[in-house]
């Protein structure tokens, strides 16, 4: 029982990184029809962001992680933002030179990566709360889980309530339905899309960030490896719905967890079969719309 309880909460951590670099994707491409190949790199930089202020505030300390969340989550925002208004923006009716474009910035931003802190992964640190594990039912549940579960919760709030709730959300809606019509009204949806974009590239900071406190280290790989865990996420829950998105990180990280304990490390192996059952069942994914 108590392996059940582990790998459960285990499995929820993971779906909650999952869910991060997953959310601004299905967000930008539900909200602006975009597939964006570059967002691992925005995941990235953020990691990277975070990784060179904690060195400077001091490893292993309270501050020097909440600090690092903070400014990953705004490296990936300008960063993203910038993406948008220089390279995305002139394509947006260009399909297919938005994903060459795309993925030219990942792949260049790789090696720039490597250029600049090495091909090797660099090792980080994080606070003892953070280093010691809470016994749940027999089961010892590192305590860095329990905070990417939280901080995932609280991006998928946050991007609901900006949605629902906000002037900018309901531009972006509307936007979204018939862009024409907003633009006539003297809404410039421009703006509002460039916001989508770094809302999507904040979370992916904050992701990369939190994905050093998961694994340990930070590497010029580590946004490339998540995303395509992501894409299968997104794909799976559905192409632009964010609740989609949400529910299946929990199945495939959960999927990926159990198969790699009770059938030899296989979890990838199940990702990628359960990915190819939902497109020959249900192609549109489990909660995308009808199109």
């Amino acid at each position: 029982m108590s392996t059940v309880i582990l790998l459960l909460v285990t499995g929820l951590g993971l779906g909650a990184l999952y869910f991060l670099v997953a959310a601004g994707l299905s967000l930008i491409y539900g909200l602006m029809g975009v597939l964006n190949f570059a967002h691992g790199s925005f995941l990235t930089i953020g990691a990277f962001a975070g990784f060179e202020l904690s060195r400077r505030i001091g490893d292993g300390s309270w501050t020097a992680l909440i600090a690092s969340m903070a400014l990953g989550a705004l490296v990936g925002m300008v960063v993203a933002a910038l993406t948008e208004f220089f390279l995305i923006r002139p394509l947006y009716t260009r399909h297919i030179e938005q994903v060459l474009v795309t993925v030219g910035l990942a792949l260049a931003s790789v090696a720039l990566f490597e250029g600049i802190w090495g091909t090797d992964p660099i090792y980080t640190a994080k606070p003892a709360l953070l280093r010691k594990t809470t016994l749940i039912l027999g089961a010892r549940i590192p305590n860095d889980r329990f905070l990417l579960i939280g901080c995932a919760i609280l991006v998928l709030l946050a991007i609901v309530i900006f949605l629902k709730k906000t002037r900018y959300g309901l531009i972006i809606r509307a936007g979204v339905e018939n862009r024409s019509m907003v633009t006539a009204l003297g809404i410039d949806v421009r703006r509002a899309f460039t916001l989508v974009f770094a809302i999507g590239g904040a979370a992916a900071g904050l992701g990369g960030v939190l994905a050093s406190v998961y694994y340990g280290y930070v590497s010029a790989h580590i946004g490339g490896s998540l995303l395509i865990f992501a894409f299968i996420v997104t794909v799976i829950g559905g192409l632009g719905s964010l609740a989609g998105a949400a529910v299946a990180s929990v199945l495939v990280a959960l999927l990926q967890q159990f198969a790699n304990f009770y059938v030899g490390g296989t979890g990838d192996l199940a990702v990628v079969l359960a990915l190819a059952a939902v497109l020959l069942i249900r192609p549109r994914g489990l909660m995308g719309k009808k199109t």
